[in-house]
């Protein structure tokens, strides 16, 4: 089952999503990601593994910022591939996730 957490504050909120998509993981899923805006800048990290890959996968990446959004995907339309893994960016300029076909 998919599952979305987001968060804006003054302070990075990437320890906010991570913690929230752990929180989902009962609920199944095949893939996750999170994205940030950080001084005006789309950054983004997925997975089609577990949370604590996308952990490592963020650390990695540095994304971080103080408004953001997170998924927990569970495949109905679409292979569990990255290239579909939520959030998708459009133009560089707006991150989505989304329930539902």
């Amino acid at each position: 089952m998919c599952g979305i957490v987001a968060a804006a504050s003054h302070r990075d909120v990437v320890p906010m999503l991570l913690e929230g998509l752990r929180r989902l993981e009962y609920r199944g899923y095949d893939s996750c990601g999170v994205a940030t805006l950080d001084q005006g800048v789309l950054k983004r990290a997925r997975t089609v593994s577990r949370v604590h890959e996308l952990v490592e996968r963020v650390a990695e990446d540095g994304v971080k910022g103080t408004v953001g959004i997170a998924h927990t995907r569970w495949a109905t339309h679409g292979a569990p591939e990255v290239c579909n893994a939520h959030p998708h960016i459009s133009r560089n300029r707006i991150a989505l996730v989304h329930n539902g076909i």
